[in-house]
């Protein structure tokens, strides 16, 4: 199973302005996300995939199917695509039931037993017994999501995309959900493409994740290496990092932070073009014995599950920001430490791209 899309929309309203959708990526079966903040190009994206939107360049090829060539003049319409997509609001018909709204992903079979025998299992699979006459309306968050994606997977799909599937839930639900998604995925088997803002959401549920900006894709790799080696500054903050700093190369193993006065060692080698680094919050450690220093502590901010300690190096610019460490409760010491340290290994390097953060 793979997906490969290289494309290029350019667009423009009174609303937007331009937006140029520069897009080039590949997967390789299992679950992918496309990671971004709103208009970014990632529901473009799709819509382009899905055939809805024509792109003006490029190709997207699935399973070795070509569904869009502009050399080759292949543009097959949505419903040769094979593609399912689901819509961040489940777009279901308001005056349908929920066995009306999934039949209508059975159009194209005719033999009324098959149809029959479809709609039966994807009714037991999506654990919708006894809900198949309710409309929409008397359907909860959760239950309006299954029916949508019944609907959807009754046509067998080579592709399920999924456009931030859980947005509109509440926090309660949307974990549910996003469990049982997980599950219902892995038991399928098919490839899907996950659209969500939502970092912790596309680790969850994705293998691969590419990050999106500007509509282009910053980076993109296996999750794991993503959020480790974000690559570049626009990527860190993306990624959720809190605390990304302009910073030179010194050495092959050695960058100086000038806004914090301080050099660290790091565990990779420093390339040319080194703009910043980034250090994720929980990676500072007052057990450390590796890039040391002394700090004061400026403020202390609670949340539900742990505690944000901002500080500042001895030598750190007044004008440059605090500095956010994090500590789970119950691993917080009574005072805050005078020193602290990072090992080398969470020195993220970034480097410089086209626009900056």
């Amino acid at each position: 199973m793979s997906l490969t899309v290289d494309i290029t929309k350019n667009l423009s309203s009174k609303k937007s302005g331009d937006f140029s959708l520069n897009i080039s990526f590949e997967t390789d079966g299992g679950v992918s996300g496309l990671l971004g903040a709103s208009g970014s190009g990632k529901s473009m994206s799709l819509m382009c995939i899905a055939g809805i939107v024509k792109p003006d360049r490029g190709r997207i090829i699935l399973n070795g199917r070509t569904l869009f060539d502009s050399e080759r003049r292949i543009n097959l319409t949505p419903q040769k695509r094979r593609v399912g997509y689901l819509f961040q609001n489940y777009a279901l018909f308001p005056d349908m039931t929920a066995r009306q709204n999934i039949m209508c992903g059975l159009h194209n079979e005719k033999d009324k037993t098959r149809k029959e025998e479809s709609f039966q299992e994807i009714i037991e699979l999506m654990q919708l017994m006894g809900l198949e006459n309710h409309r929409p309306d008397q359907l909860s968050g959760g239950q309006k999501q299954r029916v949508a994606l019944a609907r959807i997977l009754v046509g067998n799909p080579d592709l399920l995309m999924l456009d931030e599937p859980f947005s509109a839930l509440d926090g309660h639900l949307r974990s549910h959900l996003q469990v049982e998604t997980q599950k219902l995925l892995k038991r399928l088997g098919k490839e899907a493409l996950l659209v969500t803002h939502d970092r912790n959401e596309a680790y969850q549920l994705c293998h691969k994740i590419a990050l999106l900006d500007s509509g282009r894709v910053l980076v993109h790799k296996d999750k794991e290496n993503l959020f480790a080696d974000p690559e570049s500054r626009q990527a860190a903050v993306l990624t959720g990092c809190k605390n990304v700093v302009g910073a030179e190369k010194a050495g092959e193993y050695q960058v100086h932070v000038p806004p914090w006065g301080v050099r660290f060692t790091t565990s990779q080698p420093v390339r040319d073009g080194l703009c910043a680094i980034g250090i994720r919050a929980h990676y500072f450690d007052p057990d450390a014995v590796q890039n040391r220093f002394p700090i004061c502590f400026a403020d202390e901010i609670e949340a539900p599950f742990e505690y944000f300690g901002q500080f500042r190096y001895e030598n750190q610019l007044d004008e440059s920001q605090n500095i956010w460490w994090s500590i789970p409760k119950g691993q917080k010491t009574a005072q805050w430490p005078s020193e602290i340290g990072v090992d080398p290994v969470n020195i993220m390097l970034l480097y410089n791209s086209s626009r900056t953060l």
